[in-house]
């Protein structure tokens, strides 16, 4: 679900420091569309919803998340937004994100 390693390499790349504000950020730029999409998006926005969604997952390491947005934006992007099962996405956001805030002090020491 989570990419450690991604997360480790990318703490590494940037110091610590910055690593909590890219965090912070990602946190707060998510949770944003999330409740967007939580609160019934318009469907042609999805593609684009879903896409932001990826990268900003990719880049954090939330790996199963961004594999599910990429299939998500797929299917919109295809012209089958209706399809995209965007309750199951966002529960697995809601995991992810557990499971990043629990894991982070255990993988991720000062």
């Amino acid at each position: 679900m989570i990419d450690w390693n991604r997360i480790a390499e990318l703490r590494d790349e940037i110091g610590a420091e910055d690593f909590a504000d890219v965090v912070a950020l990602f946190l707060e730029e998510v949770s944003g569309v999330v409740a967007r999409l939580r609160n019934n998006a318009v469907r042609a926005e999805l593609a684009n919803d879903l896409h932001f969604l990826k990268g900003s997952a990719m880049n954090l390491g939330f790996r199963r998340f961004a594999e599910m947005c990429q299939e998500g934006e797929n299917e919109a992007e295809c012209g089958r937004a209706d399809s995209v099962d965007v309750v199951r996405i966002l529960a697995c956001y809601d995991d992810s994100q557990a499971a990043f805030m629990a894991g982070l002090e255990d993988r991720l020491p000062p």
